[in-house]
């Protein structure tokens, strides 16, 4: 038997470890590379892919001067203004609830931002990531006022409006059968479909989030008032901003860019009065502003990131309250959306 030498032992096991070592900053340079890619696609381009609805007030739709707006669109304008140092360098991208995912798999869009539903299938089996929760919402009905219906377990039998490609359909069929309701859904491809069928008298009731119930509400009914949403929620509908998997800076920028707002309106930091806390003394205050210690450059972003997000849009609670609060067109109530510390669900992990 021949044996070999330590000495010879040991070049080779040098070499194989100089080989893993060559192997693994290989595979961490194309991490870094992959890491960046979305990033920096989006300042090469000059301006933000974002993807929205089309037609839904308070959250992405035209206003009388062409220009769109609602929570959504404010999200991706702060996005813009975090990474490009411009709120107005985002191009919108209108989709249909079937080809929201595939464009923003397809990398049509940098970040899909358009009143999406974050369930687990969506989060673990489409290649797409959440990043974090923009609105609190639910899936409820509306009806008719002269209907008598005010209640959902009074819709045994009766017929209701949805549309196809969303998670509308099986939370309808999940609820009847748990109550024995035997509701039928009538359903539609397009949402213009399901709105004309709901207003023409064809169907007792029209389902989806009640967000974009109020949104059609206001838009299509002749007389608001004479529509009213029931009172239940059939299914939690947490809505946010979703990227493509396998870009976790990308993912972290948009999440913290969200984070950021909330933050801003916890501290009292608004679109109006940010450069009074220019000076302040909290480091807390300092790192949303960008006096203090630099979170930016975790996200290669400068330590102006934030303070840029909220000159162009306002914190949350004023992006909510502009576009969704009881004194804009859906005039729907802050309930779950409040801060954490004001009876909601909104809560900002430390910005630092």
């Amino acid at each position: 038997m021949t044996r070999t030498s330590p000495r010879r032992e040991l070049r080779r096991t040098m070499r194989a470890c100089a080989s893993l070592l060559a192997l693994w900053v290989v595979l961490a340079l194309a991490s870094s590379v992959r890491a960046q890619a979305t990033a920096d696609s989006v300042r090469a381009r000059g301006h933000l892919l974002c993807g929205v609805n089309t037609t839904m007030q308070g959250f992405s739709a035209m206003d009388g001067q062409g220009r769109w707006a609602g929570l959504d669109v404010d999200v991706c304008r702060a996005i813009a203004a975090a990474v490009l140092g411009d709120a107005e360098k985002v191009h919108y991208v209108p989709l249909s609830a079937s080809e929201r995912f595939a464009s923003l798999k397809a990398g049509t869009i940098d970040v899909l931002s358009r009143n999406v539903t974050i369930t687990l299938e969506r989060d673990a089996s489409l290649g797409l990531q959440m990043t974090a929760i923009a609105y609190y919402d639910g899936q409820g009905f509306m009806v008719p006022l002269k209907s008598r219906i005010r209640s959902a377990r009074q819709l045994k039998d009766k017929t209701v409006c949805l549309q196809q490609g969303s998670s509308t359909i099986r939370n309808v069929r999940d609820y009847s059968r748990t109550h024995k309701l035997n509701i039928r859904p009538m359903v539609f491809d397009q949402l213009e479909d399901v709105i004309a069928a709901y207003f023409a008298g064809n169907c007792d009731a029209l389902t989806n989030e009640t967000s974009q119930i109020a949104a059609l509400r206001a838009q299509f009914a002749k007389t608001p008032a004479d529509h009213i949403i029931l009172p239940e929620l059939i299914a939690k509908g947490p809505m946010g901003p979703m990227v493509r998997r396998g870009d976790e800076h990308w993912t972290s920028l948009v999440r913290w860019v969200l984070y950021g707002l909330i933050e801003a309106e916890e501290l009292g930091i608004t679109q109006a009065n940010i450069d009074q806390f220019r000076n302040s003394p909290d480091p807390s205050v300092q790192r949303v502003v960008g006096t203090g210690e630099d979170a930016g450059k975790l996200m290669g972003l400068d330590r102006e990131w934030q303070a840029r997000a909220i000159r162009a849009t306002g914190n949350y609670g004023e992006i909510f309250e502009r576009n969704l609060g009881p004194r804009s067109v859906l005039g729907l109530p802050r309930g779950m959306n409040h801060l954490w510390n004001k009876g909601g669900l909104h809560y900002a992990p430390p910005v630092r």
